[in-house]
């Protein structure tokens, strides 16, 4: 049995001939594929629902279980049935744009073999299984403090947080996400050794895990930050005989504080079979320095020439988070992106579009029609001229696709998302504040349909003198419960949703009465 694509068959083709006489809500991610934040003890399937806890009595006796929770197994169970997770409201939305739109469940679901595949359906639901490809987060020790992160994933943004006190006046469904410093996400023990879900992962990793795994990525935070990245890449060098085959990939923001680090980067790589580095960019210039603070963007490109011309990888990927700023600079970005493959050809970066929900109020879907058709418009002549047409790949080509089509159709990120003019004032005065706090300008940074829509809104904004002489109480946020959702799809909030496939009534999505990002309640 093969894998992937047969000969010249399309996405369409592949999710007839094998997804869809499985179930209608099939995903192999649920079963193969997982992120772990070993830090703090939370997993997921992919990157679009949000985390859950890991029941940590059960790993002693079964480390798996930092992969094989009670939750997964319930959305295993769901899926073999055909009934939609609710947090996978990511790509049902996608899917019921109306437009035979492939969702990322099928790029998801292609990368394993037909056989695996086939192993999923006639396995009880409840059985534990192997993962195939594995994110991992040792802790969140981060550089950066992008604008749509927070103290979740970057001690830059707990530092923020500490020294200026939570952002104010936010009003909408993620402001809890930048208003405490996120004490859940904390390492649960001060040393890494002592750690049980770490101790979990490498008895796991040593038994069996690392002899099945095609591929391990190391996220964060910034995984060069991270003492435990560095001990796999002693691992795969102490090791020859063991993960030959391991894809073993890395997400980082190739901007490490010092040299040295980057230095290393390039001559560990020649110690690993399969090395990939994936980073993020989604805009050029001061723009991309705005979105992604910490960033000097013509350091970062010079990385990424020294990378590839330095050091032992297989592939690069650029991770595009596709937010209301970048839309501004993408194709302007992407054609960067073409320039390098025009000098590196298999070798440079393939990009990936991966469209923000979360916070909403940063969303693309929340920027009025008229600046909407603006950037899709851009963004659709671009697709369409020679050059991209003639050097994206078909994968690339459906990403771009599928955002000029959510440009046009969604008009809200997730269920339950505020209403509009709480969003719009929270883009105003979070933004007012993240100028104040990061000394930046986002009127002379996005000059044109944002600068002139941003000035144009009105919001309570706490003054630069209590923000800069740290007047703000640090307040911190009561949290309970678990952030994922163990529901069914059930109901929609767009318009172009009420149309829904008739089996499942109208679609709906991702319900934040707790927020994603740690079980905020959201209390009106």
């Amino acid at each position: 049995m093969g894998r992937g694509r047969i000969g010249v068959e399309n996405l369409h083709q592949y999710k007839e001939r094998v997804i869809d006489p499985i179930s209608k809500s099939y995903c192999a991610a649920k079963w193969y594929n997982a992120t772990i934040w070993l830090g703090h003890g939370q997993t997921t399937s992919c990157h679009h629902p949000p985390g859950h806890w890991i029941p940590l009595e059960e790993l002693e006796d079964n480390p798996s279980a930092i992969h094989n929770t009670p939750h997964k197994k319930k959305m295993r169970k769901m899926m073999q049935e055909g009934e939609r997770p609710s947090e996978c409201e990511y790509c049902w939305k996608v899917e019921d744009m109306g437009k035979n739109n492939i969702s990322d469940r099928v790029f998801k679901t292609e990368i394993f073999s037909d056989k695996d595949i086939q192993t999923t359906v006639d396995m009880p639901w409840d059985d534990n299984v192997n993962l195939k490809t594995l994110e991992i987060s040792f802790d969140r020790a981060c550089n950066f403090k992008c604008s749509y992160c927070g103290p979740a994933f970057s001690t830059a943004w707990v530092k923020d947080i500490n020294d200026y006190g939570g952002y104010q006046n936010i009003q909408s469904d993620g402001r809890g996400h930048h208003q405490d410093t996120a004490p859940w996400a904390e390492s649960v023990t001060k040393k890494q050794e002592d750690n049980p879900y770490i101790q979990a992962f490498h008895k796991w990793w040593e038994s069996d895990l690392a002899d099945c795994l095609e591929e391990i990525r190391i996220t964060g935070g910034e995984p060069i930050m991270h003492k435990g990245t560095w001990k796999l890449f002693d691992w795969f060098r102490d090791n020859p005989d063991r993960g030959r085959d391991m894809r073993f990939a890395i997400n980082s923001n190739l901007c490490p504080d010092t040299p040295k680090v980057l230095d290393r980067l390039v001559k560990e790589s020649w110690h690993i079979p399969k090395l990939s580095i994936y980073t993020s960019m989604e805009a050029t210039g001061v723009q991309g320095e705005y979105i992604r603070d910490g960033l000097d963007y013509d350091l970062w490109m010079s990385n990424i020439h020294r990378v590839l011309k330095e050091a032992k990888i297989d592939r690069l990927f650029m991770m595009m988070t596709i937010n209301s700023l970048c839309l501004d600079s993408i194709t302007e970005f992407m054609d960067e992106m073409l320039d390098l493959r025009e000098e590196y050809g298999k070798r440079a970066p393939v990009m990936t579009l991966n469209i923000l929900r979360f916070p909403s109020f940063q969303s693309a879907a929340i920027l009025p029609e008229e600046i909407k058709s603006h950037y899709k418009k851009k963004i659709d002549k671009w697709i369409k001229s020679e050059r991209p047409q003639a050097m994206l790949d078909e994968g690339e080509k459906e990403s771009v696709i599928r955002l000029v089509d959510y440009l046009d159709i969604v008009k809200t990120p997730h269920k339950n998302t505020a209403e509009t003019p709480k969003l719009y004032n929270d883009f105003k005065t979070f933004f007012a504040q993240y100028d104040i706090r990061r000394g930046k300008d986002f009127v002379s940074t996005f000059p044109g349909p944002l600068a002139d829509w941003f000035t144009s809104l009105e919001a309570e904004v706490p003054s630069e003198k209590d923000i800069l002489s740290k007047r703000i109480e640090l307040v911190s946020v009561d949290r309970d419960g678990d952030p994922a959702s163990m529901e069914a799809y059930d109901g929609g909030d767009d318009a172009h949703e009420l149309v829904g496939d008739k089996r499942y009534g109208p679609v709906g999505g991702w319900d934040t009465e707790k927020d994603a990002l740690g079980g905020v309640n959201v209390d009106e």
